[in-house]
């Protein structure tokens, strides 16, 4: 089949459809308005983008990035606004498997290229925002990524057509009216719009992507920061030597990283200000519901802060309204305030998509993230994903999928599966005889970055072959997928399976325990199931699980249908970054030929 000026102007066409799409790529006249076809198109040169892009390119595929800003990497051109990243760029770890050494690394993006590890970019353990851009300029230059910049994408719906493989194809329209089409969407632009609460007075207050960044603007003054996560402390860190007080007020309490074993929450780096409360400073934590309040500003233009309750009597001046208090006239926000700043984070930015896509969320993370299944296939629109920062709601709170430690992994797992829908590339695997099934494992568990850092979302499958003689080794497969491992991998699992995932213990976190308490670890091998560090944990099954998603938490519910797993656990060896050193304890005799 002959390539068309389309294809010509766009490069190679990939294998997506090729007979379903000439007729879009026809030179002849009657067509020439028909948008531009690529098979896949990603939304994004962040660090998922790219690293999407990475990928796409490597297995040869049809593919353009589209980005807005001059350069990828915009979001960290202005963010954080104080430029100090907190994610870990740990050098040296005294070993050199380069598998294990990116456990430790959390900013390089995954590629066949040495040079384009985040090592070479900082000496800094917490690394400036300006060395991520850097970096990511680098990775798309030197892996030749197509990338159409200044390109700003203000429109994308959906074309109904039975020639597409899902019924559709998307049609992205730029600022300049130019459209593009595509069969499958990649949706990487990241979480862009500040979360605000709307409240009386809330014109107000300073938002953290435009207040000043100079300490010396706020020199003797009295300041309040609604939010309690790293961008309010991180605000408040770089003022605090320089303000009467800080008061920050959230309804939520301060969740500590360290305790609670989920990187998004408040990290070591920026909490100076739990010091000085503690410590008998003038500094000061509350908890509110940030709807119930008004700020009110006075003739001297200070700020005062009040509940909404009685601006709903008719007084709005600020000298007029009155402040709760109890019988101690104890109202801890009784004074005037010279600055309110909103530090309350982000969500994705839903406005560019039609409501044909049926991308809103719905339910508790309804403005945060879109709606995907755990495929991170949006459950609206078939063949659009969302990658990156947008497709935490996956693991929000409970894996790194949010982080580019963690999302690095997951976009190769949509790519695999993208692989294997469309190019009919099955899920990459090695075969082993069953004699070296232990050392497989144990190999995996100590070294391999991706289920280390996507617990309990992504987990190796081991399928065993006839009669036990040998095995095929998957590697970070989604878990809550399983009961579809079949057909995303095109890998048969009909004598049995093993599945490897890496866990906590039960009391591993909480922001109400004492996660430094006595007797903390492990130190005996046959007390291992009981860690409550990060440690392997080995799910057997007789037979796929059948009947939707199965995550971690509820495999054992697959025994009520008839296919009961075997929870076997390997010992905790040093509890904490090592990982497991020990041979397994409770695999199936009857599976190893014995």
């Amino acid at each position: 089949m002959g390539l068309s000026a389309a294809a010509l102007l766009w490069g190679l066409p990939g294998l997506l459809l090729t007979i379903a799409l000439q007729p879009a790529l026809s030179p002849c006249p009657a067509q020439a308005s028909v948008p531009a076809h690529r098979d896949y198109c990603v939304l994004g040169a962040g660090p998922a983008g790219l690293q999407m892009a990475y990928f796409l390119q490597r297995a040869g595929r049809d593919y353009a990035v589209f980005e807005r800003a001059p350069g990828p990497g915009s979001f960290f051109t202005r963010y954080p606004r104080h430029r100090k990243l907190i994610s870990i760029n740990k050098r040296y770890t005294g070993k050199a498997n380069a598998e294990f050494n990116l456990r430790h690394d959390w900013n390089s993006l995954l590629s066949h290229d040495p040079r384009l590890l985040f090592r070479h970019y900082s000496n800094a353990y917490f690394p400036d925002a300006g060395d991520m851009v850097r970096y990511l300029g680098d990775f798309a230059e030197r892996l030749g990524l197509h990338v159409l910049y200044n390109t700003t994408i203000a429109h994308v719906t959906l074309n109904k057509d039975q020639r597409a493989w899902n019924g559709h194809y998307f049609i992205l329209t730029d600022h300049k009216g130019q459209a593009y089409q595509c069969s499958v969407l990649l949706v990487a632009t990241g979480l862009s719009v500040p979360n605000q609460v709307d409240f009386p007075g809330s014109e107000y207050v300073d938002g953290y992507e435009s207040v000043s960044v100079d300490p010396k603007d706020f020199v003797g003054q009295n300041v309040l920061i609604l939010g309690r996560g790293n961008s309010a402390f991180e605000t408040a860190e770089n003022i605090l030597g320089v303000t009467n007080f800080i008061h920050m007020l959230s309804r939520s309490r301060v969740r500590l990283s360290w305790a609670t074993h989920y990187v998004g929450d408040l990290r070591a780096v920026n909490n100076g200000l739990l010091d000085t409360y503690q410590l008998k400073s003038l500094d000061g934590l509350l908890e509110s519901d940030l709807t119930d309040l008004a700020v009110l500003k006075d003739h001297e233009g200070k700020f005062h802060v009040t509940l909404k309750f009685f601006l709903e009597e008719g007084n709005r001046s600020a000298d007029a309204v009155p402040l709760p208090q109890d019988d101690n006239d104890n109202f801890a926000l009784r004074v005037a305030y010279d600055r309110v700043i909103r530090c309350l984070g982000w969500n994705f930015d839903f406005s560019i998509f039609s409501r044909s896509l049926r991308l809103s969320a719905g339910g508790e993370l309804s403005k945060k993230y879109p709606l995907v299944k755990a495929s991170y296939e949006s459950k609206g629109s078939r063949g659009l994903f969302v990658l990156g920062t947008a497709s935490h709601s996956v693991d929000y709170r409970k894996s790194a999928g949010g982080f580019i430690h963690g999302f690095r992994y997951t976009v190769r797992a949509v790519h695999r599966l993208l692989e294997r829908r469309h190019h009919g590339v099955t899920w990459p695997s090695t075969e082993h005889p069953i004699t070296q099934l232990a050392s497989a494992i144990i190999r995996r568990v100590n070294e391999a970055s991706g289920l280390y850092q996507m617990f309990s979302v992504l987990a190796d499958a081991v399928l065993l072959k006839e009669n036990a003689t040998a095995f095929e080794y998957l590697e970070e497969f989604p878990m809550q997928m399983l009961a579809q491992l079949e057909t995303i991998t095109g890998r048969r699992a009909r004598h049995g399976l093993f599945v490897i995932n890496m866990e906590y213990g039960r009391n591993f976190s909480g922001p109400d325990k004492d996660v430094f308490f006595y007797d903390r670890s492990v130190g005996h091998t046959e007390d291992a199931w009981l860690s409550n560090f990060l440690h392997p944990v080995i799910y057997y099954y007789r037979h796929l699980p059948t009947g939707g998603e199965v995550p971690p938490r509820r495999l054992a519910s697959a025994a009520a249908h008839g296919h009961p797993p075997h929870r076997g656990r390997f010992p905790d060896g040093l509890d904490g970054p090592g990982g497991a050193h020990s041979a397994p304890e409770a695999l199936p005799g009857e599976l190893l030929g014995h």
